[in-house]
């Protein structure tokens, strides 16, 4: 299948994409990945590795993209819950030294 990444058409096959990431180490996981094998890969190491281009040249979102099209399983991180709140007051007497809320 033809994909774009970072302008660039490639000609990728989930076999060929097997192929090339097999034998290679995931580096630890801080972001989007892919799921190839039983392995998660960061998505940017998998880019460069079957794009053979810097990670500076593309996104992690082209990646996921271009994967998720040959059928591989791509994580995104989760949402990050907004911590609960301080009311402006609160607020105002902790800047004063009083004790936080509980």
């Amino acid at each position: 299948m033809r994909c774009v990444i970072a302008r660039f058409p490639f000609d990728l096959t989930r076999s060929g994409v097997l192929e090339t990431m097999k034998g290679i180490k995931p580096e630890p996981v801080t972001g989007e990945s892919v799921i190839i094998g039983r392995r998660h890969y960061p998505a940017k190491q998998v880019g460069q590795v079957i794009t053979r281009q810097d990670r500076r040249d593309f996104s992690a979102g082209e990646v996921l993209r271009a994967m998720a099209r040959l059928g591989f399983t791509c994580r995104t991180l989760p949402a990050a819950a907004p911590a609960p709140g301080i009311s402006p007051l609160q607020r105002a007497s902790v800047m004063l030294g009083a004790p936080a809320p509980a």
